[in-house]
């Protein structure tokens, strides 16, 4: 199975940037879908984007296009996620997930492996 880390969260000033990291190890993410979510405390987990290991390509929820970027370095086994333009409304613990076979789910219910979160906390 595949194990992940999540690094790169901070406090940070609304308008800034940060690259969150999620390194895996065990076996190749390239074999998985991948995810980010973000949870705050008392609201469900929530996806924001993700990577479908059959296509390849990132996707993101409507709410976050043009601000958040996924990719994914497959020679460091690492999934990231680029965000720009914080908001206040970022502020949440960021967890990447991963998933083997079936079809590519945004619920994280269907996501059997997950990292231990960063906390990303955007001061206005």
């Amino acid at each position: 199975q595949v194990q992940l880390v999540e690094t790169g969260g901070g406090l940070v000033q609304a308008g800034d940037s940060l690259k969150l990291s999620c390194a895996a190890s065990g076996r190749a993410l390239s074999n998985y879908d991948t995810g980010w979510f973000r949870q705050v405390p008392g609201k469900e987990r929530e996806f924001v984007a993700g990577i479908y290991w059959l296509i390849g390509s990132g996707y993101k929820v409507d709410s976050v296009k043009g601000r958040f970027t996924i990719s994914r370095d497959d020679a460091k086994n690492t999934l990231y996620l680029q965000i720009d333009s914080l908001k206040s409304e970022d502020t949440a613990v960021y967890y990447c997930a991963a998933k083997a076979g079936g079809a590519y789910s945004r619920a994280a219910i269907g996501y059997p492996y997950w990292g231990q979160g960063t906390q990303v906390t955007v001061s206005s």
